[in-house]
């Protein structure tokens, strides 16, 4: 996984995890990267330094209590960026691979074959633990 800082045409920066540039260039180029604050989809690297990661010896692992909050947080980005397409996930994963939608974040349910059948496809998607959104 690679953390791009990323720009768009109104100047507001933002960061945002690939699997790796390639896969940034290509969502990029699909018009799939947009701006959290004003949806542009006109979206270019920033400069940023690198960062370089610490031994593992050097920082302990996160608790169970982060990684619950860590994920409630992914929730939280996905929730608000992206359209919950529900049961119709693969199907709408499809038609905007396809171009047949206009491309967009989406989330909803997929079963274990049919995310498998997306990737054999060349269609990428990422599962993600789905953690209740609050404590309460």
């Amino acid at each position: 996984m690679i953390l791009f800082t990323l720009k768009c045409a109104g100047g507001h920066e933002f960061e945002a995890w690939f699997r790796d540039g390639a896969t940034y260039e290509r969502q990029a180029a699909r018009g799939l990267v947009t701006c959290p604050e004003c949806g542009d989809t006109g979206i270019e690297k920033a400069p940023m330094a690198p960062r370089l990661g610490r031994a593992a010896a050097d920082a302990p692992p996160p608790s169970p209590e982060q990684l619950r909050r860590m994920l409630q947080q992914v929730r939280r980005q996905v929730e608000q960026n992206c359209e919950y397409v529900g049961e119709r996930f693969a199907a709408e994963a499809r038609r905007i691979h396809q171009g047949e939608a206009k491309a967009r974040g989406i989330y909803g349910e997929a079963t274990e074959a049919e995310s498998r059948s997306l990737a054999d496809e060349g269609i990428e998607v990422a599962r993600i633990p789905w953690v209740p959104s609050s404590d309460a």
